[in-house]
């Protein structure tokens, strides 16, 4: 319980961060929000990976190092577009490193529901 709890209140942060680049008076451009679609995306190639992997306790499989690959550029995506917006000046840089303080709050919290909840079934078909 006390997990899922720290997990919503980085979560809540890291939102924070993230509409406080948007919607701060000195800002004032919604752009950063975009960024949204990546954390969406973020946990779907390992989603799909976990579904379509084969069931070996193997320490590196294909499927599973390219689920690695589609997250990474998802991730570095998401921390490039605001730089890339505050860049062509769409954005402020004030913005940019808020968006950034809550793309690593975000992601981070992202990972720690992957460590804490993907313990996986203790099934295992050698017990028969």
């Amino acid at each position: 319980v006390a997990a899922l709890v720290a997990l919503s209140f980085s979560g809540a942060i890291g939102l924070t961060f993230l509409m406080l680049g948007c919607a701060l008076e000195y800002y004032g451009v919604y752009w950063p929000l975009f960024v949204l679609i990546f954390y969406f995306l973020c946990p779907i190639p390992h989603f799909i990976a976990k579904r379509v992997g084969d069931d070996s306790d193997a320490a590196s499989s294909a499927c599973r190092e390219l689920a690695y690959f589609f997250t990474t550029g998802i991730v570095v995506s998401a921390f490039g577009l605001p730089i890339i917006l505050a860049r062509v000046e769409a954005i402020k840089w004030g913005a940019c490193g808020l968006v950034l303080a809550g793309n690593a709050v975000i992601f981070l919290t992202i990972l720690g529901f992957f460590l804490v909840f993907d313990r996986g079934d203790d099934f295992s078909w050698e017990q028969w």
